[in-house]
Protein backbone atom coordinates (compact mmCIF):
# COMPACT_ATOMS: atom_id res chain seq x y z
CA UNK A 1 0.00 0.00 0.00
CA UNK A 2 1.91 3.37 -0.90
CA UNK A 3 2.38 6.07 1.40
CA UNK A 4 2.68 8.62 -1.18
CA UNK A 5 -0.35 10.64 0.17
CA UNK A 6 1.02 10.56 3.84
CA UNK A 7 3.61 12.61 2.24
CA UNK A 8 1.58 14.89 -0.22
CA UNK A 9 -0.40 15.66 2.39
CA UNK A 10 2.13 16.91 4.70
CA UNK A 11 3.32 19.79 1.78
CA UNK A 12 -0.55 20.95 1.86
CA UNK A 13 -1.17 24.23 4.18
CA UNK A 14 -3.29 22.12 6.74
CA UNK A 15 -0.60 18.79 6.52
CA UNK A 16 1.95 21.44 7.62
CA UNK A 17 0.29 22.39 10.98
CA UNK A 18 -0.63 18.26 11.23
CA UNK A 19 3.31 17.53 11.22
CA UNK A 20 3.99 20.64 13.71
CA UNK A 21 1.33 19.43 16.11
CA UNK A 22 2.88 15.64 15.63
CA UNK A 23 6.06 16.59 15.96
CA UNK A 24 5.31 18.11 19.75
CA UNK A 25 3.25 15.20 20.60
CA UNK A 26 6.19 12.58 19.37
CA UNK A 27 8.74 14.78 21.38
CA UNK A 28 6.83 14.26 24.51
CA UNK A 29 5.79 11.01 24.18
CA UNK A 30 9.27 9.35 23.83
CA UNK A 31 10.59 9.41 27.65
CA UNK A 32 12.57 6.45 27.26
CA UNK A 33 16.14 6.66 28.27
CA UNK A 34 18.76 7.51 25.43
CA UNK A 35 20.12 3.94 25.88
CA UNK A 36 17.06 1.83 25.55
CA UNK A 37 15.96 0.72 22.14
CA UNK A 38 13.42 2.64 19.88
CA UNK A 39 12.06 0.93 16.89
CA UNK A 40 9.89 3.39 14.26
CA UNK A 41 8.09 1.29 12.02
CA UNK A 42 7.77 3.67 9.10
CA UNK A 43 10.26 6.57 8.02
CA UNK A 44 9.25 9.91 7.85
CA UNK A 45 12.01 11.93 6.34
CA UNK A 46 11.53 14.57 9.54
CA UNK A 47 12.36 12.41 12.35
CA UNK A 48 15.33 14.84 13.68
CA UNK A 49 12.50 17.10 14.38
CA UNK A 50 11.23 14.90 16.99
CA UNK A 51 14.74 13.23 18.03
CA UNK A 52 18.07 13.43 18.19
CA UNK A 53 19.35 10.10 16.70
CA UNK A 54 23.50 10.97 17.86
CA UNK A 55 21.95 11.00 21.47
CA UNK A 56 19.30 8.05 21.07
CA UNK A 57 21.61 5.70 19.41
CA UNK A 58 19.78 2.95 19.54
CA UNK A 59 16.78 4.90 17.60
CA UNK A 60 16.13 2.24 14.94
CA UNK A 61 13.44 3.28 11.61
CA UNK A 62 12.07 0.01 9.72
CA UNK A 63 10.86 1.09 6.49
CA UNK A 64 10.21 -1.12 3.27
CA UNK A 65 12.24 1.84 1.18
CA UNK A 66 14.85 2.58 3.13
CA UNK A 67 13.32 6.08 4.21
CA UNK A 68 13.72 8.36 7.25
CA UNK A 69 16.44 10.58 8.56
CA UNK A 70 19.82 9.93 7.91
CA UNK A 71 21.54 9.66 11.11
CA UNK A 72 19.33 6.97 12.14
CA UNK A 73 20.24 3.22 12.07
CA UNK A 74 18.22 1.95 9.52
CA UNK A 75 16.08 -1.46 8.69
CA UNK A 76 15.17 -2.73 5.24
CA UNK A 77 11.91 -5.29 5.74
CA UNK A 78 8.02 -5.24 5.79
CA UNK A 79 6.54 -4.44 9.07
CA UNK A 80 4.54 -7.49 9.30
CA UNK A 81 7.39 -9.57 9.73
CA UNK A 82 10.00 -7.82 12.40
CA UNK A 83 13.64 -9.38 12.35
CA UNK A 84 13.87 -9.03 15.49
CA UNK A 85 14.15 -11.11 18.58
CA UNK A 86 11.14 -11.77 20.89
CA UNK A 87 11.13 -9.01 23.86
CA UNK A 88 13.98 -6.73 22.10
CA UNK A 89 12.82 -3.13 22.07
CA UNK A 90 11.35 -0.71 24.91
CA UNK A 91 9.10 1.86 22.60
CA UNK A 92 7.44 1.31 19.28
CA UNK A 93 6.16 4.04 17.35
CA UNK A 94 3.91 3.62 14.06
CA UNK A 95 3.14 7.10 12.49
CA UNK A 96 0.66 6.59 9.75
CA UNK A 97 1.96 3.17 9.20
CA UNK A 98 -1.24 0.94 9.66
CA UNK A 99 -3.71 3.14 7.67
CA UNK A 100 -1.09 1.65 4.05
CA UNK A 101 -0.58 -1.73 5.66
CA UNK A 102 -2.58 -4.36 4.27
CA UNK A 103 -1.64 -6.97 6.89
CA UNK A 104 -1.66 -4.37 9.87
CA UNK A 105 -3.39 -6.56 12.45
CA UNK A 106 0.04 -9.07 11.64
CA UNK A 107 1.96 -5.79 12.31
CA UNK A 108 0.21 -5.36 15.23
CA UNK A 109 1.09 -8.83 16.77
CA UNK A 110 4.94 -7.98 15.23
CA UNK A 111 4.90 -5.34 17.67
CA UNK A 112 3.46 -7.38 20.68
CA UNK A 113 5.73 -10.30 20.12
CA UNK A 114 9.01 -7.37 19.90
CA UNK A 115 8.30 -4.92 22.59
CA UNK A 116 9.39 -5.97 26.06
CA UNK A 117 7.24 -5.80 28.77
CA UNK A 118 5.92 -2.96 30.19
CA UNK A 119 6.74 -1.04 26.89
CA UNK A 120 5.41 1.78 25.25
CA UNK A 121 3.81 1.96 21.76
CA UNK A 122 2.75 4.88 20.11
CA UNK A 123 -0.04 4.85 17.17
CA UNK A 124 -0.49 7.63 14.77
CA UNK A 125 -3.78 7.75 12.42
CA UNK A 126 -5.74 9.77 10.32
CA UNK A 127 -9.33 10.55 11.75
CA UNK A 128 -11.65 8.30 9.71
CA UNK A 129 -14.48 11.18 10.43
CA UNK A 130 -12.43 14.07 9.48
CA UNK A 131 -14.01 16.17 6.21
CA UNK A 132 -10.35 18.07 5.20
CA UNK A 133 -8.56 14.83 5.14
CA UNK A 134 -10.52 11.88 4.33
CA UNK A 135 -11.96 14.87 0.92
CA UNK A 136 -8.41 16.29 0.53
CA UNK A 137 -7.58 13.89 -2.31
CA UNK A 138 -10.54 14.78 -4.49
CA UNK A 139 -9.72 18.16 -4.13
CA UNK A 140 -5.82 17.37 -5.52
CA UNK A 141 -5.48 15.11 -8.30
CA UNK A 142 -2.19 14.17 -7.26
CA UNK A 143 -3.25 13.20 -3.61
CA UNK A 144 -6.26 11.29 -5.05
CA UNK A 145 -4.05 9.16 -7.81
CA UNK A 146 -1.59 8.86 -4.30
CA UNK A 147 -4.26 7.25 -2.18
CA UNK A 148 -4.17 3.52 -1.39
CA UNK A 149 -4.94 3.51 1.80
CA UNK A 150 -7.69 2.11 4.81
CA UNK A 151 -8.68 5.29 7.45
CA UNK A 152 -9.04 3.10 10.52
CA UNK A 153 -11.47 3.85 13.50
CA UNK A 154 -10.04 4.72 17.23
CA UNK A 155 -12.54 2.51 18.42
CA UNK A 156 -10.83 -0.08 16.28
CA UNK A 157 -7.33 0.52 17.08
CA UNK A 158 -8.30 0.43 21.26
CA UNK A 159 -9.69 -2.83 20.78
CA UNK A 160 -6.83 -4.62 18.65
CA UNK A 161 -4.86 -3.17 21.68
CA UNK A 162 -6.80 -4.88 23.93
CA UNK A 163 -6.58 -7.81 22.31
CA UNK A 164 -3.15 -8.24 22.58
CA UNK A 165 -2.98 -7.17 26.67
CA UNK A 166 -2.04 -3.77 26.14
CA UNK A 167 -3.16 -0.85 28.46
CA UNK A 168 -4.35 2.36 26.67
CA UNK A 169 -3.28 5.32 28.85
CA UNK A 170 -3.58 8.03 26.87
CA UNK A 171 -5.65 8.88 23.26
CA UNK A 172 -4.92 12.45 21.74
CA UNK A 173 -6.37 14.46 19.27
CA UNK A 174 -4.80 17.06 16.35
CA UNK A 175 -6.94 19.81 16.19
CA UNK A 176 -6.13 21.81 13.33
CA UNK A 177 -8.36 24.77 13.46
CA UNK A 178 -7.39 25.46 17.80
CA UNK A 179 -3.73 24.21 16.41
CA UNK A 180 -3.28 22.60 19.66
CA UNK A 181 -3.36 18.82 20.67
CA UNK A 182 -5.98 17.29 23.24
CA UNK A 183 -5.06 14.66 25.20
CA UNK A 184 -7.47 12.18 26.98
CA UNK A 185 -7.49 9.25 29.59
CA UNK A 186 -11.13 8.25 28.20
CA UNK A 187 -11.48 6.70 24.81
CA UNK A 188 -15.02 7.61 24.26
CA UNK A 189 -13.84 11.02 24.21
CA UNK A 190 -13.36 12.69 20.65
CA UNK A 191 -13.56 15.77 18.53
CA UNK A 192 -14.94 14.92 15.19
CA UNK A 193 -12.95 18.58 13.91
CA UNK A 194 -9.57 16.12 14.73
CA UNK A 195 -7.31 15.59 11.48
CA UNK A 196 -5.48 12.87 13.68
CA UNK A 197 -5.21 11.09 16.74
CA UNK A 198 -2.56 9.33 18.68
CA UNK A 199 -2.74 6.19 21.12
CA UNK A 200 -0.38 5.38 24.04
CA UNK A 201 -0.57 2.26 25.15
CA UNK A 202 1.81 -0.25 27.49
CA UNK A 203 2.52 -3.86 26.89
CA UNK A 204 1.28 -5.75 29.94
CA UNK A 205 2.25 -9.49 31.30
CA UNK A 206 0.27 -10.94 33.73
CA UNK A 207 1.03 -13.94 35.26
CA UNK A 208 -1.26 -16.36 36.36
CA UNK A 209 -1.56 -17.74 40.03
CA UNK A 210 -2.31 -20.97 40.86
CA UNK A 211 -5.59 -21.89 43.19
CA UNK A 212 -4.28 -24.22 45.92
CA UNK A 213 -6.29 -25.98 48.26
CA UNK A 214 -6.32 -24.39 52.21
CA UNK A 215 -3.80 -26.61 54.67
CA UNK A 216 -4.01 -26.53 57.87
CA UNK A 217 -1.41 -23.93 59.10
CA UNK A 218 -0.13 -26.10 61.85
CA UNK A 219 -0.98 -29.73 61.39
CA UNK A 220 1.99 -31.16 64.11
CA UNK A 221 -0.27 -29.24 67.06
CA UNK A 222 -3.36 -30.72 64.86
CA UNK A 223 -2.06 -34.65 65.31
CA UNK A 224 -0.93 -33.59 69.24
CA UNK A 225 -4.08 -33.21 70.13
CA UNK A 226 -5.90 -35.58 68.40
CA UNK A 227 -3.57 -38.37 69.56
CA UNK A 228 -4.17 -37.04 73.14
CA UNK A 229 -8.18 -37.68 72.72
CA UNK A 230 -7.49 -40.54 71.25
CA UNK A 231 -5.24 -42.52 74.11
CA UNK A 232 -6.49 -40.82 77.48
CA UNK A 233 -3.86 -41.27 80.12
CA UNK A 234 -4.85 -44.17 83.27
CA UNK A 235 -4.93 -42.99 86.49
CA UNK A 236 -2.97 -44.31 89.07
CA UNK A 237 -4.26 -46.80 91.31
Amino acid sequence: MKRSFLFGYYETPRGKLLRDLEVGYLQSAIVVSCKQTVLQIGGLGWESEFVDCTLYTNYTILDAKNLGCQGARKIRAKAYHLPLQCETVDMIILPHILEFDAYRFHTMREVERVLKPEGTVVILNFNPWSVWVRYQYIWDKRLADSWSGHFIRRSRVIDWLKLLNFEVTTVSQFNLDSIKTTHFKMANIFSLSAAAYGVKAIKRRYNLIPLTPVKNLNPRLALASTAMVGHPHKKHE
